[in-house]
C-alpha cells in the first residue's frame, strides 16, 4: 500500500536571479513544479513523496518526484533553463539522494502526520553558480515538524 511522506528541501544561499524547482516526471516528459527565483535568502520546497513497503519489510520511495533505481532513489532540483528560465545562463540539475533514511524514521512519520523529512543543501557551487550534480557533502535527512 502506498502512503505519503512530507518532504522539505532547504536550498541554502543560492546565487540570485536563478529559477529553481522540483522535477516532476523524468526523461523528456517532466515539468518543474514549485518554481522559485532566488534572491538573497534560502529557498524552501515542500511536497510529498510516496512510500510503499516491499516484500523484505523495507520501504521503497515512489511517485512522480522520485528518480533513479530502487536502490539509489533521489530527487532532482531543476535549475535555470532546466527549470524553464530560458534567459538563464545556467542549465543544471541538483541531485538530492534519498539514502540513509531508516525504517524506524519512516514508520514514525507514517504514524505522526506532523513530521517532515527535511534536508539542507548548499545552493551555490564552488564556481559561484548554482550547485549541481549530486550534493556533496550530503549531511542527510532529519525529522522536523510542519
Amino acid at each position: 500500500m502506498n502512503q505519503e511522506l512530507s518532504i522539505r528541501i532547504i536550498l541554502e544561499s543560492p546565487p540570485p536571479g536563478v529559477d529553481f524547482g522540483i522535477q516532476k516526471g523524468s526523461g523528456n516528459k517532466y515539468e518543474t513544479i514549485l518554481k522559485q527565483r532566488s534572491a538573497q535568502e534560502d529557498l524552501c520546497f515542500e511536497f510529498k513523496i510516496s512510500v510503499k513497503e516491499n516484500k523484505d519489510a523495507l520501504y521503497n520511495f515512489t511517485g512522480p518526484y522520485v528518480q533513479g533505481p530502487s536502490s539509489e532513489r533521489f530527487i532532482y532540483v531543476d535549475i535555470g533553463t532546466a527549470a524553464g528560465q530560458f534567459d538563464s545562463v545556467w542549465t543544471r540539475r541538483l541531485k538530492i539522494p534519498l539514502r540513509g533514511i531508516s525504517v524506524e524514521t519512516i514508520q514514525l512519520m507514517l504514524t505522526d502526520a506532523s513530521l517532515v523529512l527535511e534536508t539542507k543543501v548548499p545552493g551555490t557551487a564552488k564556481d559561484g553558480g548554482p550547485n549541481c550534480a549530486t550534493v556533496k557533502p550530503f549531511s542527510g535527512w532529519y525529522l522536523s515538524r510542519t
